[in-house]
């Protein structure tokens, strides 16, 4: 079994340029896979190509023979846990762990593979020709090296201080801030949107200025968004995208705010839009669309 170098291509911690998979889409798809694969004893793992498997060591064969004892999250990464042996697994933009009926020699797509000794298996596709997502095999006792020794806290584990606190020691345009998985875990371009326009907040306010005020309200905001993306993803059978979720300003560029009815507007990337609602964050401002602009703050 070929493997490329160790923890080579690691996804970035702002993971600029790509749309991965949030926090209400990993954690239902969690659920979903944990429900129906718990328990399955695992027969192999195979890679369709040298980059799917990022690690050397431990060998994925040290798992062969072990029960799966249940299908976690941390961040954006899905993590299989067979006792001693974790799989970790990121998406990226174009990535999905599907269920496996047929099992082709050839799948379309197909990045690697866990075979269970009966059942079906799980297949990682990845759309595209980049091929990062991709599979890290950790001992279960350094699940806190790479590739998630990276990762900040869960945005859901932050309380309105402690997320205060963490503004004030990185002092950044908030929606960079919410996108960041060094500084946040689980949240991405949709949430970082949608959680600035609940905390009625422009998103280019700089953290530092927020004080425990304004991080009282955004910590209000991104509970209130995971939950409503939570309760979507657990509808669906399937992982949906961001740009599948409904949303108040993200993908309604140049529609009615739902809150205000005032036009959502937009200020665009290379790789992304941040969308925002002028009445409700920037008193009535509107941004200009390029990134030399002098924003609001």
């Amino acid at each position: 079994m070929r493997c490329s170098p160790l923890f080579a291509n690691a996804p970035s911690t702002a993971e600029v340029g790509r749309a991965v998979p949030e926090l209400p889409e990993v954690q239902a798809h969690v659920e979903r896979l944990g429900e129906q694969f718990r328990g399955a004893i695992l027969k192999k793992f195979v890679p369709f190509n040298f980059t799917a498997l990022k690690t050397a060591t431990p060998r994925p064969e040290e798992a062969y023979g072990t029960p799966l004892l249940g299908v976690n999250r941390r961040g954006k990464y899905l993590l299989l846990d067979f006792g001693p042996i974790h799989f970790v697994i990121h998406l990226m933009q174009g990535g999905r762990l599907l269920v496996d009926e047929k099992q082709s020699l050839k799948p379309f797509k197909g990045q690697a593979r866990f075979v269970f000794e009966e059942g079906p298996a799980l297949l990682l596709t990845e759309a595209g020709k980049e091929r990062r997502a991709g599979v890290w095999c950790v001992k279960t006792l350094q699940l806190d090296g790479p590739p998630m020794n990276r990762l900040g806290p869960e945005a859901l584990d932050f309380s309105p201080q402690s997320l205060a606190d963490a503004f004030a020691a990185n002092n950044m345009r908030v929606h960079g801030f919410l996108r960041d998985q060094h500084h946040i875990a689980g949240l991405g371009r949709m949430l970082a949107n949608e959680v600035c326009h609940r905390a009625q907040i422009s998103p280019f306010a700089m953290t530092r200025k927020l004080g425990l005020e304004g991080a009282t309200k955004v910590h209000a905001a991104i509970h209130d968004a995971v939950e409503e993306g939570l309760a979507y993803e657990r509808t669906r059978t399937d992982m949906s995208s961001s740009a599948d979720r409904p949303g108040r300003v993200h993908n309604r560029v140049g529609q009615p705010c739902p809150v205000c009815a005032d036009t959502v507007r937009s200020v665009s990337y290379s790789g992304y839009t941040v969308a925002y609602c002028p009445t409700c964050q920037t008193a009535g401002k509107i941004l200009a669309d390029n990134t030399t602009s002098k924003f609001l703050k």
